[in-house]
């Protein structure tokens, strides 16, 4: 997801989004132990929204103070 379209989003909505990347990167890793997983790249985009979301969700507690 794109740094543009994660500034759109409310609060809720960025923690939501934070709590569903970090469910998937945990699924992730059961399914790559299990042999499941062939592209081992995507957990990598993953975490790179995770840490956009953060990211974002950091700016805007700083710039509320």
């Amino acid at each position: 997801m794109k740094t543009i379209e994660l500034r759109q989003k409310s609060k809720q909505e960025l923690q939501q989004l934070l709590k569903e990347n970090r469910e998937k990167v945990r699924q992730f890793r059961f399914d790559l132990i299990s042999g499941k997983v062939k592209n081992i790249r995507l957990i990598r985009s993953i975490k790179k929204d995770i840490a956009r979301i953060m990211t974002i969700m950091e700016e805007e507690k700083t710039l509320k103070q």
